[in-house]
């Protein structure tokens, strides 16, 4: 009897070491999510300050690729008059 008694004292002697470790545990997991948070909440003001530069390089990159596309086709549209008016010319020397 002796025996079970000794045992049982040591499994409530380590359970409540356990439930120690684990509240020590989670009071550090706390802090340390508030530190994630605050980090996170900087990074989003951040990111939010950048978001007007960003739309003004978007802007800016599609007038680009808007003046890029029609100085193609304008330059596409000469080459091809170009060698339309020699085909009409070459049709009108055959004929």
């Amino acid at each position: 009897m002796e025996i079970l008694d000794v045992l049982q004292v040591i499994l409530y002697i380590l359970g409540s070491i356990l439930l120690i470790v684990l509240i020590i545990l989670g009071i550090k997991l706390i802090i340390t999510m508030n530190k994630i948070e605050n980090v996170v909440d900087d990074i989003n003001v951040k990111v939010n300050k950048l978001n007007g530069v960003f739309s003004i390089i978007d802007l800016t990159a599609d007038k680009l690729v808007l003046i890029s596309d029609k100085l193609v086709d304008g330059i596409s549209s000469l080459i091809r008059k170009i060698f339309t008016k020699k085909k009409r010319e070459d049709d009108e020397i055959n004929e």
